[in-house]
């Protein structure tokens, strides 16, 4: 017990006794300045447990299990950063593609937290519509994203799972493969798997900007002969081919189970 415990513990005994010796609790209390529930509160724990029950709890956050996942603030702040979206416009986003149900007041709190509820001055608004890629030549466009799953382990825990997708502009044809972590080298042997499986020559990969695709995995598919291109800043929907296909997996997969 700390010094101010002890002294907080002494405050409350005064209290308690003074009470006890006028027999008027209410009247001590409004001498002392306290609340009546603090006073019975405090006298019940002295009698169950003494003056250890007189101890302040130590505070603890009130709902722990409750907290965004790291990998969902991610994407939050990366929807953010990089397309410049508000709350509401990344709640429907995250809800359309990726099957992750926020709300616009969590969202904000994220986003306030780590600075970025307001934009610096001078940013433009994204465009709501935007002409939209469609090639007819199987293998000129590939589209590829990641999708945050989330399974129930044998203990009822959650696992988080990353589905890394491509699906190729022409032809519908797709490819998946689910990882334990949300890297670039798992993007790079991500790439090189649909490479090998895809029927036809691949010409250029399209992604958002995401960690995942930066600097080690471009020079990658670049090095392979293959052109990498990010979409536009604010247009996710440019990669909505590979978006909606998340969508339908989220509707057509029951929750799994590990």
């Amino acid at each position: 017990m700390t010094k101010e415990d002890e002294r907080e513990v002494q405050r409350k005994l005064r209290i308690l006794q003074q009470a006890e010796k006028t027999g008027h609790a209410a009247r001590t209390c409004r001498y002392f300045g306290i609340a009546r529930a603090s006073f019975y509160r405090w006298k019940r724990a002295y009698e169950r447990d003494g003056e250890a029950g007189l101890v302040n709890a130590k505070t603890i956050p009130k709902n722990p299990p409750n907290q965004t996942p790291p990998e969902v603030a991610e994407k939050v702040l990366h929807l953010r950063r990089k397309y410049h979206l508000g709350p509401e416009r990344i709640m429907w986003y995250l809800a359309r593609y990726h099957g992750i149900k926020l709300s616009d007041a969590t969202i904000y709190r994220i986003l306030k937290r780590n600075g970025l509820n307001r934009l610096p001055r001078g940013t433009r608004l994204r465009k709501v519509h935007t002409k939209r890629y469609n090639k007819q030549v199987p293998g000129h466009h590939i589209q590829m994203d990641v999708k945050f799953l989330t399974f129930i382990g044998k203990k009822g825990e959650k696992i988080r799972r990353f589905q890394y997708t491509a699906i190729d502009d022409a032809t519908r044809v797709r490819a998946l493969k689910v990882y334990k972590k949300h890297t670039q080298a798992n993007a790079i042997d991500f790439v090189d798997h649909i490479i090998d499986k895809f029927p036809f020559r691949i010409r250029e990969v399209r992604t958002d900007n995401g960690h995942e695709f930066q600097a080690k995995f471009h020079w990658h598919v670049e090095d392979l002969g293959i052109r990498h291109a990010y979409i536009k800043r604010g247009t996710p929907q440019l990669n909505g081919k590979v978006e909606r296909s998340h969508r339908s997996d989220s509707q057509d997969l029951p929750a799994a189970k590990l």
